[in-house]
């Protein structure tokens, strides 16, 4: 759970900056966003594999 720390000089604005860092740091929504629909482990597995082939390559790519 993301704790920001309020000053009392601080405005509300910079107080709602310095949640929405503190959640986007922490991966609250994306993880809410992965949980919104339920994914096959099939599927979960197939994108996964994706992901790694992509950075495999891109690895390949990078080297001289």
């Amino acid at each position: 759970m993301p704790l920001v720390h309020v000053k009392e000089d601080e405005s509300s604005r910079e107080r709602h900056a310095a949640f929405q860092e503190e959640v986007r740091k922490s991966g609250i929504l994306s993880e809410l966003k992965k949980r919104q629909h339920y994914e096959k482990p099939s599927a979960k597995r197939k994108r996964k594999d994706v992901i790694q082939a992509r950075k495999k390559m891109l690895r390949k790519l990078s080297r001289p």
